[in-house]
């Protein structure tokens, strides 16, 4: 029998023997990010006694505290003594990000306020480490909890901790190819929720651009780790999301003034500005700036073939560390004040307003810089007088004020309710 090829056939071979070695799965409840209101997770939070083996505590004690915002832990299953007492005498107690059972928990509450998923970050120094599968444990409860109670979930490097000494994006591909060789996080077991975008497994990279880092933009292999993503025919196949400066359209302020930013973002699917201090309450018209930016870099994203997803956050604290980081410059406790959670509306109804089609939460879990927007205590452990340590009060509001408003927000950007720019009010518990 004789056997006749054409060049077409030819073809569709190759690309079946090349493609069909792709690890990612096609299949998601998640094929896009628009709609979606998505946040950050940090995950790095760790107490003594969590068998983590770790000697750094962010509680820490009343001279040295690594956080601004004490979490409402009475939900939690497992719970770790502190050093600290509340209002009331009690000892207040702190969770582990490390147990499953509070990775459990926070996705339940994503389900239950209506929050679409998360991007769980991973830093450089997690994707640079000998040991991936203890750097590992938060990311794999973190796909298990996505799947149970169908929440979106994408994976975030953040830049953070590369250093200037010969170091390059080569690790982040080798991690890469773990994350997806052994904890299928493309292709997680179960009901499958990984990011998608335009069809694509969506991978954010964040800290470009940023003049404070010791890296040079031109020097860490980040077009060769682009291509990677994008042309790998076994890892690739990715939609990429470039977290930048919040002046990146400009060169200016917060960011580096190299134009090389702009061919690294064109070559990117979605960029996302950072925001976060950026813009205030206690500023005049602040939110009419806010919202000038995002036309105006929605325009240039339309003009390049970018999509755009703007950041918004509930507040800002960093008195704690900032009094170690930077003792010329400690900041005031909540120097960006939540305002019952005024602030916070505002931000996301004018990026919504401005044309918005998703949204970048910073943060879901972040205390050490006060932006979570999970369950937090109004009335947080006492400190004592002139040790310098300090927590954010709230104004009164229930732990999960910003977990509600953010749930509001996700119905108005899926279309399920209309846009309103006075903060919602939650009718009373009967």
């Amino acid at each position: 029998m004789q056997i006749k090829f054409t060049f077409s056939g030819i073809l569709l071979l190759l690309s079946a023997i090349v493609f069909g070695q792709n690890k990612h799965s096609t299949e998601t409840l998640y094929p896009t990010y628009k709609g979606l209101i998505m946040a950050g997770y940090q995950g790095w939070f760790r107490a003594e006694g969590d068998g983590s083996q770790s000697t750094r505590y962010v509680y820490g004690n009343e001279n040295h505290s690594g956080i601004d915002v004490w979490p409402d832990v009475t939900e939690y299953e497992k719970t770790y003594p502190t050093p600290f007492k509340l209002p009331n005498g009690d000892q207040a107690r702190f969770f582990s990000s490390v147990d499953k059972s509070t990775v459990d928990l926070h996705f339940k509450w994503m389900q239950q306020y209506g929050i679409d998923g998360v991007f769980m970050q991973r830093f450089f120094n997690n994707a640079n480490a000998k040991d991936k599968e203890k750097e590992s444990v938060v990311l794999k409860n973190a796909l298990e909890a996505a799947s149970k109670y169908k929440r979106a979930i994408a994976v975030m490097y953040d830049l953070s901790g590369l250093s200037a000494s010969g170091q390059d994006c080569s690790s982040i591909i080798e991690d890469w190819k773990y994350l997806v060789d052994q904890l299928k996080v493309t292709n997680q077991p179960g009901t499958k929720t990984y990011l998608h975008y335009n069809g694509k497994p969506l991978v954010a990279i964040w800290g470009v651009g940023f003049p404070d880092r010791p890296y040079n933009i031109r020097n860490i292999g980040f077009e060769r780790l682009i291509d990677f993503l994008k042309n790998d025919p076994v890892y690739g196949g990715c939609a990429i999301m470039i977290g930048v400066p919040n002046s990146w359209r400009s060169l200016k302020a917060d960011c580096t003034n190299d134009p090389y930013l702009h061919q690294l973002i064109k070559q990117c699917d979605i960029v996302l500005p950072w925001s976060v201090q950026r813009y205030s309450p206690l500023l005049h018209n602040d939110m009419d700036r806010y919202r000038d930016d995002i036309i105006d870099d929605m325009k240039w994203c339309s003009e390049n073939h970018v999509a755009y997803v703007p950041c918004v956050y509930p507040g800002f604290s960093w008195h704690n560390l900032s009094r170690y980081e930077f003792p010329d410059d400690v900041k005031p406790i909540a120097s960006i004040p939540r305002e019952g959670g005024r602030f916070y509306w505002q931000m996301l109804s004018t990026a919504m307003s401005a044309g918005a089609s998703m949204l970048y939460v910073a943060m879901f879990d972040e205390i050490n810089e006060g932006t979570a927007i999970f369950k937090v205590n109004g009335n947080p452990p006492v400190t004592a007088p002139g040790s310098g340590t300090a927590f954010v009060k709230f104004d009164g509001e229930p732990s999960d004020q910003y977990l509600w408003l953010t749930g509001q927000a996700a119905q108005i950007l899926r279309k399920e309710k209309p846009l309103v720019y006075k903060m919602p009010e939650r009718e009373a518990v009967k």
